[in-house]
């Protein structure tokens, strides 16, 4: 069951590896030319604020411990890039034996990634700080805008708009705009 789709798929790992695992196949997939295969690599965390001893503190945690999400084609090679890296025990939906995994489905995928603040899709968009933009969705659609700032991570990007004789800042994702 080749597919040439990309697809998220959730691996299973040691607990308390996950980014030493997000590490390890980000390093495969280059080193090994799988990068047109091999997209993205999800390690799902939430902050939240503690309190210890009166004090409060900001702490990171691992929205599903042990597991990590790979947005990948499914080949036999990016199959076996992925199964075959330290920390990896499997992935979940395989029923062992050779066999695939399951995807997840696009709404399960969707939900997850807005949660932790990353944007669904991958972008090609190429701006640099100073571009123009033209918004193409959301409340300023038909606005074109000058980039303040880019986050290639969470695929966002701080924009200036002139709304009513004032310059406006907004935080738009990579898909809400066209390079002009």
């Amino acid at each position: 069951m080749e597919s040439f789709e990309k697809n998220w798929y959730v691996l299973h790992t040691y607990s308390g590896y996950e980014n030493k695992v997000k590490a390890n196949i980000e390093s495969r997939a280059q080193s090994m030319g799988m990068g047109d295969f091999i997209f993205r690599v999800v390690v799902p965390e939430e902050t939240a604020t503690e309190v210890k001893n009166g004090k409060a503190k900001e702490v990171v945690n691992k929205t599903f411990p042990g597991y990590v999400l790979v947005e990948m084609t499914m080949t036999d090679d990016s199959w076996y890039v992925v199964r075959n890296t330290p920390g990896v025990t499997g992935f979940v939906g395989s029923h062992g034996a050779g066999s695939k995994p399951a995807p997840l489905l696009q709404e399960e995928i969707n939900h997850i990634l807005r949660s932790i603040g990353m944007s669904t899709r991958q972008s090609d968009l190429d701006v640099s700080i100073g571009d123009t933009v033209r918004i193409i969705e959301g409340a300023f659609s038909g606005l074109e805008g000058e980039v303040t700032e880019v986050d290639e991570e969470r695929q966002k990007l701080k924009v200036n708009i002139d709304m009513f004789g004032r310059e406006t800042s907004t935080e738009l994702d990579y898909e809400q705009v066209d390079s002009i």
